[in-house]
């Protein structure tokens, strides 16, 4: 590294023209805002401790986007959206994170003996000075909004300090491990010991961090499994599970009880399942919760999480993985006036979501919303959520009996699982409501065979249903790594795809890289198959034809199977052949 350059010498890069006044003073001047929410923004800050410009976003007197286009064009410097940008731990660690902190700032790349920051005032002189002071490199700037920047900070910096605490405290804890703990149905609880366990320091740290990581990881469950020699911790990233870490066999019993005592569960009781939830504050006034089932198996307890983050829930239709007519279909159906919709597909195939995304569309204050729900995963502004209990008799259908007599509109039901629920949810959709629900059935057509099988009458169904969904999710191919690839024909017409788009197809492959914890995958995208109740396929119920002829008579009347929608989001390079083949099922099998 080169001598550091005098602390008095103020840098002179070609993206800092020669302007010094204040970002207020500039505001000021352009007139974007008044003396008056000048003084206030100032006063906010002061108390705050915010720079100017993120207190004026603050009070809502200039828009964060507008800022960052502004001073871009001020400073002449170019603006940046960080979320797109692939940043390597290695340039982020050479600016400490207190620095960053203080000025608001963060370095995202190298170019020979240049270091390239982001800030959110490029006019912060000092901060360019600090900078080249520290690191001895010169210094190009380009402007980021201040929010983007924090969260980018929070992402590398957080990281590494957890996993440098994971792996000390795995440390730690390997030397306690000097034996097999078993667990016998008959065993001795001390209650005390076990609680007491529970609340030690290291435990409770340990057990922070796992959750905090899985949410940084973006994981949708934790797995903490206990086996005869061996305690492991997996979290399902993306649909499928990633081994984390194995603590030693000697803290299953201490590491469980922490998660029980969390969401308010019995931890004597080790014998029975239970569920609870847990709700964890992370800072910026955002939470996340943890529904937490516990089972208890032949060497210890196995606990599952399922992390519910509304900052990630997904409610915009147009970017669950609709195709455009398959969407039209879908808006058509949701927008009648009564009926029903039922949403298919196995647990994690992202139903909820979808339904989620219809109940937001549909939410107006015209219109009285009520769901049943076992559980209720997301609040949602606007409409009455009603959490079932089986143990006092609050069950789908004595709640939808409710709802019927409380002036409803639009009706949300969990999931069908009998025939109980099945008719008094298909005589709502008869009598002026629309009602939306689930089931567990492998494609579109079957679902029309369970309601019968259920001992509901073919004219019902064909009377009540507006349109079937059928669902799975698709791992998608990581935007940062990902490359063109050759496909075997053969492999790809086998698969199901046509001679016309194996032609026109462009197939991409991730390679792996750090945004992607080199899976080649990253996020995940809905396959759909919408099928309508269309006259042939009603005439087909009618008749008493089955699931494989029903499927033939959609297929003539335009349905695009799950096999044929996740082909096409493969020749898009959305996904690959693997995880098409990995999900669905070919159309003639």
């Amino acid at each position: 590294m080169a001598d550091p350059p005098d602390r008095n010498t103020r840098p002179q890069s070609q993206f800092l023209p020669a302007p010094t006044r204040s970002i207020g003073e500039i505001l000021l001047r352009e007139r974007m805002v008044s003396i008056e929410q000048l003084k206030n923004a100032a006063a906010e800050a002061q108390k705050t401790g915010k720079h100017l410009g993120s207190a004026l976003n603050a009070l809502g007197y200039v828009d964060g986007t507008q800022l960052v286009d502004f001073l871009s064009r001020q400073y002449q410097v170019p603006s940046i959206d960080l979320a797109s940008v692939d940043i390597s731990e290695d340039v982020v660690h050479l600016v400490p994170k207190e620095v960053c902190e203080r000025h608001q700032l963060l370095p995202i790349a190298l170019h020979g003996s240049t270091l390239v920051v982001a800030i959110n005032d490029p006019g912060n002189y000092h901060a360019i000075d600090d900078l080249k002071f520290l690191t001895g490199l010169n210094i190009e700037v380009v402007v980021a909004a201040e929010d983007d920047i924090t969260k980018a900070r929070t992402k590398f910096y957080g990281a590494r300090e957890q996993m440098a605490l994971l792996d000390d405290m795995t440390e730690q804890f390997a030397s306690m491990d000097d034996g097999v703990e078993t667990v016998q149905d008959e065993e001795v609880v001390d209650l005390a010991a076990l609680e007491k366990s529970s609340q030690d320091a290291p435990i409770v740290r340990l057990v922070n961090l796992i959750l905090v990581d899985a949410i940084r990881r973006g994981a949708s469950d934790i797995h903490i499994e206990s086996y005869e020699k061996m305690f492991r911790v997996r979290y399902r990233i993306d649909g499928v599970l990633h081994e984390m870490m194995r603590p030693p066999l000697k803290l299953r019993s201490s590491i469980v009880s922490r998660v029980k005592i969390m969401s308010q569960l019995d931890i004597a009781e080790r014998r029975l399942p239970q569920d609870g939830r847990i709700k964890l504050k992370l800072g910026d006034g955002k939470e996340c919760d943890f529904r937490v089932s516990v089972l208890p198996t032949l060497f210890g307890e196995k606990v599952v999480l399922r992390l519910l983050d509304k900052q990630n829930l997904q409610t915009d239709m147009t970017k669950l993985g609709f195709d455009p007519g398959e969407l039209a279909k879908f808006k058509k159906a949701i927008l009648q006036p009564y009926g029903m919709i039922l949403v298919t597909g196995p647990t994690g195939s992202g139903k909820t979501t979808t339904l989620y995304s219809a109940m937001t569309e549909l939410n107006k204050v015209t219109e009285n919303v009520s769901t049943a729900e076992d559980p209720v995963e997301f609040n949602l502004e606007g409409i009455n959520q009603v959490q079932m209990n089986d143990a006092i008799g609050l069950n789908f259908a004595s709640v939808l009996r409710s709802f019927l007599r409380q002036d409803p509109d639009i009706l949300m039901v969990g999931e069908i699982r009998d025939f109980e629920t099945a008719e008094i949810a298909i005589k709502a959709a008869l009598t002026g409501h629309l009602v939306l629900s689930t089931l567990h059935t492998n494609d579109a057509p079957s679902t029309i065979s369970r309601l019968l099988n259920m001992g509901v009458e073919p004219f019902m169904v064909t009377a009540s249903l507006n349109i079937i969904a059928a669902q799975r999710l698709v791992r998608k191919t990581c935007a940062e790594c990902r490359q063109p690839i050759q496909l075997d024909r053969k492999a790809c017409l086998d698969a199901g795809m046509t001679e016309e788009a194996f032609e026109k197809a462009t197939f991409m492959k991730g390679v792996g890289c750090r945004t992607c914890g080199d899976s080649g995958y990253k996020g995940r995208i809905a396959v759909y198959e919408i099928m309508p109740m269309t006259e042939g396929l009603k005439e087909a119920v009618l008749q008493g034809l089955s699931a494989v002829e029903m499927k033939k008579s959609a297929i003539v009347d335009g349905l695009q199977t799950l096999r044929a929608s996740g082909l096409l989001k493969m020749a898009l390079g959305l996904t690959t052949i693997e995880e098409v083949l990995r999900v669905t099922r070919a159309d003639d099998a």
